[in-house]
C-alpha cells in the first residue's frame, strides 16, 4: 500500500477524494470538503491517497500533532472494499508514525439501540485487529459522541484540545464543539 500526498493543486485527485468523502460518511459527520482541502493547505492537515499496485483505493485525511496523529477521514473506495485494503492502509500508515500515538474516533459500538450496531461492532474489531486498542474517554465533535481507539499510549484530554485547537483555528471552535469527555 502507497500512501501519496495529495495536493490541493491536483484537480483529478481531489475530485475522486471528494466524491469517496461524500459516499463514505454520513452528512452529520461530514466537515465541508473546502473546509479540508483548506486546512491542507494551511499545512493543519494532511491528506493521504491510497493506491495498491498502482491502482487508486481510497484516502485517509489526518489532523498532525507534536507526537499525535488523529485518523480524521478513512475511506476505501466501494469498488475495493472486502480486499483487506483497509488493513494494509492501516498498516502502512502505522508503519509511517511509528513514534506517534495514533487515534481515531469511531461510533460507540456499545449502543445497543443504534440501527447500525453489527457494523460498528465490525468497524471496531476490524480496527483492533490493525492494532489499535480502546482508549478510556470519548470525543464530542458537533452534535456526535464518538468512541476513541488508538495505539502507543492513551490521549489526554488536553491533548486533544490542542490539537483540535490549532486544526480549527478561532472562528470554527466558536462554532463546533470539540472535546474529549470520560
Amino acid at each position: 500500500m502507497e500512501l501519496q500526498t495529495v495536493s490541493h493543486y491536483d484537480k483529478i485527485e481531489c475530485d475522486r477524494i471528494r466524491r469517496l468523502y461524500h459516499e463514505a460518511f454520513p452528512i452529520e459527520e461530514r466537515a465541508p470538503f473546502a473546509l479540508l482541502m483548506k486546512r491542507v493547505r494551511q499545512e493543519r492537515a494532511v491528506m493521504y491517497s491510497l493506491h495498491h499496485h498502482g491502482q487508486w483505493c481510497g484516502m485517509i485525511y489526518l489532523i498532525m500533532g507534536k507526537d499525535i496523529v488523529y485518523i480524521f477521514y478513512l475511506a476505501i473506495d466501494s469498488s475495493q472494499r472486502g480486499r483487506g485494503l483497509g488493513k494494509l492502509a492501516m498498516k502502512a500508515l502505522l508503519d509511517r508514525y511509528p513514534q506517534h500515538r495514533v487515534f481515531l474516533a469511531l461510533e460507540d459500538w456499545h449502543d445497543t439501540a443504534a440501527d447500525n450496531r453489527e457494523q460498528r461492532l465490525k468497524r471496531h474489531e476490524f480496527y483492533r485487529q490493525c492494532g489499535l486498542s480502546d482508549l478510556p474517554y470519548h470525543i464530542k465533535e458537533g452534535n456526535v459522541i464518538y468512541s476513541i481507539m488508538g495505539t502507543n499510549g492513551k490521549i489526554e484530554p488536553p491533548e486533544y484540545k490542542m490539537l483540535m485547537n490549532r486544526y480549527a483555528g478561532f472562528f470554527m471552535r466558536l462554532i463546533v464543539d470539540f472535546r474529549m469527555i470520560p
